[in-house]
């Protein structure tokens, strides 16, 4: 009898914890189609895809190399790169016995599957690690490990790890203005932390997906480790999300930056005489440059598992205009009073923001906003119709507040911890409800349909971190066999909520802003309307443009408030990413200091509107951005290229620059006209062949070469 474990279809009960016997040896997928590259070396045997290569030694052990010129090595001698940690003992050293390949062709196209067989004589473990490659992904290879117990004893398993790698430093010690590795690290924190930083020597990350707060948690299982010669990524592509860590720990005194995955049990397992567990699967890839190459191709692949986005939204990717500038005491006359200048600006959108609602959880309007109840919700959203705009809808799903009538009538609706408390999202002071109880979906549903159909509105704004993840949920009742399915399938919640929308209004806009997290990979599909989601700096809204660019391309970004950024107005760094750009000016004065921050003066006006003429002449955000050409890191000035109707638009960033910049993609036997769009001035003409120019700018350079 054989176990698998981290295994089966989707939102199996196989994914983390519990164990299912079958028949069988340890299974792998696969037809015969093509052939790839296996080479013997001596001891060693080389699978080399493209610029991908790995090399598996006698002990199973692995080395990972880019093969492209100019690029040092990532590693230097082979590590035990996939082991199997036990109550008393790690699995580590396993002798080869056998490998095997064959031509596959999957979801993912046409490839090659090798399997290698080990067995740890020490403990009596057989080891089938099995390496799939593909020629639609040349620069990555997908892992998936499983281990047999021939001990004729139980082994109590802790954890598993993947991918084990210590990646060397730059050979040439970097200025100390420079890093030694840049990084793309895919968790969520409370403190609402850049996806893409520096690593130096003492930086160390457990990057786990689960819950790091009471209500901050999941994100993109995917960690990347660059150079300026080359980058290393590793990550996690099972069918539903899953606890994984990625930890990266760069010894302050070391020579090497450690990373791997890991899945620890929350129990350690019974893996009885005769079992296999299998870990999850995952990849390696390699690349050069920064990150967006392994996010490009790692949301492609996931598109062969079904994980596709959502088609894009015309509407998604107009102007938004949101009363949040006049905070939860806003009036409806000050709203109403602001509709004029955001018409006469040329923004579509308006959004109406917290503070409408009698309580979380309880949706239908307070009588101090609207004395009228919902009839005069309706009037305000007939109001933004008559002028010609659109009406967007805020809301916090899966939050109700204690002594809300919601939790009155159905207390049991709320997803219940270990210890027996219920989930708490300290940010609104509300209880999580459980994202797979069949009442919180009716409810769900309900409060769209209020939303679309009865009060008119023709998007909403979904908010709060809390989206992002939840924690198991040891509550009875609510649609599950094991507790953490409660985070498997909470994506199911928001597909419910998008295909509920979609069916009242064909054109409605979803937008999910889950407040500072790494939005979790298995909710993108479930919006056509991604968002910089409360931003700490203008370089988080081009950094996180960035990444979804490469992830979901086609889908609306929207650059989130301009009064969130730097200085509070910086609208170039939302345009030059190929963001939707957003305010929440409030006009006129309110005599209110922090209401007042937000004041459209006069010059703020000018400035403002010119932005907002230039979006909608060059509709950046609807283009190609062209995330291959630049190194988010290391390149300097900080450059953004996008390629929109046969012309090409760069951004460049820096505090002060003068000097030569480069203008790649272009085509070496044409020649261009090079203009400074921003302040409409020509800068004359390159040739392709040899595309540099000398300037001189503060804060940023907007450039349109045709």
């Amino acid at each position: 009898m054989i176990s698998l474990l981290m295994g089966g279809s989707f939102f199996s009960a196989a994914v983390h914890g519990q164990v299912k016997t079958v028949k069988g040896q340890a299974d792998v997928n696969g037809r015969s189609t093509v052939t790839k590259q296996m080479t013997l070396n001596g001891k060693v045997t080389i699978i080399r895809q493209d610029r991908l290569e790995i090399t598996i030694d006698q002990r199973l052990r692995t080395r990972v190399r880019l093969a492209a010129p100019g690029a040092e090595p990532l590693m230097t001698g082979f590590s035990a790169s996939e082991t199997l940690e036990t109550k008393y003992y790690s699995a580590r050293d396993f002798l080869l016995v056998r490998k095997d390949s064959q031509a596959i062709r999957d979801a993912a196209g046409a490839g090659r599957l090798y399997r290698f067989f080990g067995k740890d004589g020490a403990h009596q473990l057989e080891k089938v690690l099995s390496i799939r490659v593909y020629d639609s992904f040349p620069d990555l290879a997908i892992y998936r490990v499983a281990y047999v117990n021939h001990s004729g004893r139980v082994v109590m398993v802790k954890k598993w790890v993947n991918h084990g790698y210590d990646v060397l430093a730059p050979l040439l010690v970097p200025a100390d203005s420079l890093p030694y590795f840049w990084s793309f690290q895919g968790s969520s924190h409370a403190d609402r932390r850049d996806w893409i930083q520096k690593v130096r020597p003492g930086t160390e990350e457990l990057n786990y997906m689960g819950m790091n707060a009471s209500d901050y948690g999941g994100g993109i299982p995917l960690i990347d480790l660059w150079r300026r010669d080359a980058g290393i990524a590793i990550g996690y592509t099972g069918e539903v999300a899953g606890t994984v860590s990625l930890p990266i720990d760069y010894d302050r005194y070391g020579k090497s930056a450690a990373m791997h995955i890991e899945y620890a049990f929350p129990d350690a397992v019974a893996m009885a005489a005769g079992d296999t567990l299998r870990t999850a699967e995952t990849f390696v890839a390699v690349h050069t440059k920064d990150c967006w190459a392994t996010l490009r191709d790692y949301g492609r692949f996931m598109q062969t598992k079904g994980i596709l986005p959502a088609a894009p939204e015309a509407a998604a990717f107009e102007p938004v205009w949101c009363a949040w500038g006049y905070e939860r005491n806003f009036t409806l006359g000050q709203v109403l009073g602001t509709l004029g200048k955001v018409k006469e600006l040329g923004i579509k959108w308006v959004g109406l923001d917290d503070g409408y609602q009698q309580k979380n959880g309880d949706w239908h309007t307070n009588t101090t906003h609207f004395p009228g109840g919902d009839v005069q919700m309706k009037a305000f959203v007939d109001s933004v119709h008559a002028l010609g705009m659109k009406a967007v809808l805020w809301w916090a799903p899966l939050a109700a507040d204690p002594g809300s009538q919601l939790l009155q009538k159905h207390p049991k609706m709320v997803l219940m911890r270990k210890d027996g408390s219920p989930g708490f999202i300290t940010w609104w002071d509300a209880y999580y409800l459980s994202p797979t109880d069949s009442g919180v979906l009716a409810d769900m549903r309900a409060t769209v349909r209020l939303f679309l159909q009865d009060w008119g509105f023709d998007a909403l704004k979904l908010d709060g971190q809390h989206m992002n993840a939840c924690a198991p949920d040891y509550a009875d009742g609510h649609g599950i066999d094991r507790p953490e399915e409660s985070f498997e399938k909470m994506p199911l919640y928001f597909k419910a909520l998008f295909e509920t929308a979609r069916a009242i209004k064909p054109e409605a806009v979803v937008e999910f802003c889950p407040c500072g997290d790494c939005m979790n990979f298995y909710h993108m599909p479930y919006t056509n309307q991604f968002v910089a989601s409360d931003p700490v700096s203008s370089w988080q809204v081009r950094l996180k443009g960035k990444v979804y660019k490469a992830l979901m391309p086609g889908t609306a970004y929207f650059g989130d408030h301009v009064e969130l950024t730097d200085d509070k107005e910086d609208f170039a760094s939302q345009l030059g990413i190929g963001a939707v750009p957003g305010t929440k000016f409030i006009f006129p004065a309110t005599g209110i200091p922090s209401v007042d921050e937000n004041f459209l003066s006069p010059e703020k006006e000018v400035r403002t509107a010119k932005y907002l003429s230039l979006y909608e002449k060059t509709r950046l955000s609807q283009g190609r951005y062209r995330g291959d050409l630049y190194d988010i890191g290391y390149d300097f000035p900080e450059t953004h290229c996008i390629e929109k109707n046969g012309h090409t638009y760069y951004a460049f960033y820096a505090p002060v620059f003068s000097g030569t910049v480069e203008l790649r993609g272009l085509r070496p036997d044409k020649t261009y006209r090079v203009t400074d769009y921003f302040n409409d001035v020509s800068l004359g003409s390159i040739t392709g062949s040899q595309p540099r120019l000398t300037v001189k700018f503060s804060k940023f350079l907007l450039l349109e070469v045709e």
